[in-house]
């Protein structure tokens, strides 16, 4: 898909904004200028333009996610009446005041969530479509007098950075949404280590596997990938933008297909079981975003890459798994396999001298039962959390902060080793996830643990996302990385 800016070209359709209370160009009713509605105004004649009309509610409650999502409506609906090419009409009576001096959304901002909105929106899956396939890419055209606050250099600015971010959460839909025979341990890690392997930036890829996961004691991974036919792996992928600066990790659970280990999940269709590496690819989507951006940050990736699946060599529930860092875990649940390979990567960051990690993971469904397929869980320290709230209300990949309630630790006490995988309770089991992770961070590090399962999918077309993977995360842990950069740098 192309994006134009001044071209000679005529667009195909001409696609205008439609706020509640506010005049329209054409005759439209109030109930299609609500946010989330999307209205075809066809021409009368061959000469006469058709318009996409895209409600946006009222100015007053505009916000950032709003406008991602109104240009992913549109774009799809564009999309799917074969549209080519659309150009956005800046109205000087209500878009110059929409991204301009009588709003809070400065111009670039606007632009670039919208373009980030259409790009995400007309993202299809389609490695495995032939006849259903569907090509029609639909080409987004601007003119630039159109936008007084920015120069040719700062618009095209706006709109490469808009490309880079959709490219890093659609990599991670793609890596999410992929066949488990095609993304297994195996392909998995070579896939990453020959994606990162950038001579012209100084990024270093390691996939810890076998004798070395065993000389570093991730019996976590070993444990849990037992049963697999795929070996385990630890994939480390260090980017030094600038290597002066406090190392953040950021930890990515990436089980490539979750079939519970020997506590095997059953059900009619659990082709969902794919998924359970939404983590991974977040941190996939995010290293992208920043070795594109040459963002100057120092990140390190820490994705521990497994399958989970019943063998007769499979870990048996009631076994014990030492870590390095002197506790045992009585494995209760086989199925409760996340948090038992991100302890390996937490230990290990330690190990690497990060000074900040985050966790992020496909962890539990109970996460999904109190918060819904919107919003993920965040624990841990009060500082990062609040920073990371206040970037997912912006970006759209939003957060609730979540308790982390020591008394609830009894649930994970163990009969003969230090501590249970899974609580004893049937409540509360994110927030006992929580916490047995919380057991394998260091003293030396700030930490903190996203629980996406509920948001690593959705099961409609919602806004820029379509059925599938959902690609959370990528934008939301890259813009956390440059963030705290910035702010380490300014002090």
């Amino acid at each position: 898909m192309n994006i134009w800016i001044d071209s000679a070209n005529t667009a195909d359709i001409l696609v205008y904004l439609a706020y509640e209370e506010e005049s329209f160009p054409h005759k439209l009713g109030e109930a299609h200028k609500r946010s989330g509605s999307v209205a075809w105004l066809y021409g009368r004649s061959e000469e006469e333009p058709d318009v996409l009309a895209v409600g946006m509610g009222k100015r007053s409650g505009l916000t950032l996610e709003k406008i991602r999502r109104a240009a992913g409506s549109a774009a799809r609906k564009a999309q799917q009446e074969g549209r080519s090419s659309a150009s956005l009409v800046r109205m000087p009576s209500s878009d110059k005041d929409a991204a301009g001096e009588n709003s809070t959304i400065a111009a670039a901002d606007w632009l670039q969530a919208w373009t980030e909105g259409w790009l995400l929106g007309l993202y299809r899956f389609q490695a495995y479509r032939e006849f259903t396939r569907v090509d029609a890419a639909v080409d987004f055209m601007l003119q630039l007098k159109e936008w007084p606050e920015l120069t040719n250099v700062e618009l095209g600015a706006v709109l490469e950075i808009a490309r880079i971010r959709a490219d890093g959460a659609m990599l991670a839909r793609d890596r999410v949404n992929e066949s488990p025979d095609t993304l297994n341990p195996d392909k998995f890690t070579e896939w990453m280590a020959e994606y990162f392997d950038r001579a012209d930036l100084p990024v270093k890829v390691h996939v810890y596997k076998e004798q070395e996961l065993a000389d570093l004691q991730m019996n976590g991974l070993r444990a849990v990938g037992a049963g697999s036919k795929h070996s385990p792996a630890l994939v480390e992928i260090r980017y030094e933008g600038n290597p002066e600066l406090p190392m953040l990790a950021l930890v990515g659970k990436g089980v490539t297909f979750d079939m519970g280990g020997m506590n095997v999940k059953t059900a009619s269709d659990i082709s969902d079981a794919r998924m359970d590496m939404g983590g991974a690819a977040a941190v996939i989507g995010a290293m992208d975003i920043l070795l594109r951006k040459r963002a100057n940050v120092n990140v390190t990736a820490l994705i521990p890459v497994v399958d989970n699946v019943p063998d007769a060599e499979a870990i048996l529930p009631s076994s014990v798994i030492r870590y390095p860092n002197g506790l045992t875990v009585q494995v209760a649940n086989t199925d409760g396999e996340g948090r038992l390979i991100i302890a390996d990567a937490l230990i290990h960051a330690a190990n690497i001298g990060a000074a900040e990690v985050i966790d992020i993971a496909t962890l539990t469904g109970n996460v999904g039962a109190a918060l819904g397929l919107g919003i993920a869980g965040i624990w841990g320290d009060a500082d990062m959390t609040r920073s990371l709230v206040e970037i997912g209300e912006s970006n759209g990949e939003r957060l609730w902060p979540m308790p982390l309630m020591d008394e609830y630790e009894a649930d994970l006490r163990s009969n003969y080793a230090d501590l249970r995988n899974v609580g004893t309770s049937s409540f509360a089991g994110a927030i006992t996830a929580a916490l047995f992770i919380r057991r394998f961070v260091a003293e030396s590090m700030k930490w903190i643990h996203i629980d996406m399962a509920g948001t690593v999918q959705y099961k409609q077309d919602v806004g820029y996302s379509e059925v599938g993977a959902t690609g959370y995360g990528a934008r939301l842990l890259a813009d956390y990385a440059m963030k705290q950069a910035a702010l380490t740098k300014s002090i």
